[in-house]
């Protein structure tokens, strides 16, 4: 006959061991719903390192500026020589004394492969630097680069010279209102300011005085000397 004492600690330890595993079930699930939120916050973090890389520098920016300019089919990517040249003219990279035309072309045809007229983004900061090193001679390497930098940052082509109105005899001669006859040069004063409606329409002349006379307006004032005198 079995010891009723032994059979209650025997079921006790049964159910102490089938309890151990659903304990253990629930442990684990709250820890996976507390990694959850964890995991999805290293999701965002990524994300938002994932924009800030997308996002373009101020020198990158400059760059695809210039790379685009009069050129519609450019994609901002690769810049050709004139567009280099421009860059450093209008950044004023070119000083006429460190560095001059020559050099920026010089710099240029090194930097690029033999078989391609452009650089890309990459070449570009290369031709920087070592324009740098002849731009700002008595500092650094990284404090020349990062002055050059500051050249460029935040520009974009300039218009300045871009159209220039080109003089021509037969343009100077239908614009020149001294030789106007007929009714146009009656539309024109001795300057050659127009004088609008007067210019346009016959207007009637209501002061008493005959047509071109150089004295009208002087009657009035010579009375009015008469009388006080």
């Amino acid at each position: 006959m079995d010891d009723p004492s032994f059979k209650y600690s025997r079921a006790a330890t049964q159910t102490q061991t089938c309890r151990g595993p659903a304990e253990h079930k629930g442990h684990c699930t709250m820890a996976e719903k507390s990694a959850k939120p964890a995991k999805r916050l290293s999701s965002d973090s990524n994300s938002h390192e994932g924009a800030a890389a997308g996002e373009i520098s101020a020198l990158e920016e400059a760059f695809r500026k210039f790379a685009v300019h009069g050129d519609t089919r450019a994609t901002g990517k690769e810049m050709h020589g004139k567009n280099w040249s421009k860059l450093c003219k209008d950044c004023n990279i070119i000083d006429g004394k460190n560095v001059t035309t020559t050099d920026v072309d010089i710099v240029f045809s090194k930097i690029k492969g033999k078989s391609v007229r452009t650089i890309t983004f990459e070449q570009f900061k290369e031709a920087l630097q070592e324009l740098s090193k002849k731009r700002f001679k008595g500092k650094s390497d990284e404090e020349a680069l990062q002055e050059m930098y500051k050249l460029i940052e935040g520009k974009g082509p300039g218009l300045t010279g871009v159209t220039k109105t080109v003089s021509s005899p037969t343009v100077s001669r239908l614009t020149d209102t001294s030789k106007f006859t007929g009714s146009h040069k009656e539309r024109f004063d001795a300057s050659g300011k127009g004088k609008g409606r007067a210019g346009r329409e016959d207007l009637v002349d209501n002061s008493g005085y005959v047509s071109g006379y150089k004295h009208a307006g002087t009657y009035d004032h010579k009375v009015q000397g008469n009388k006080s005198s």
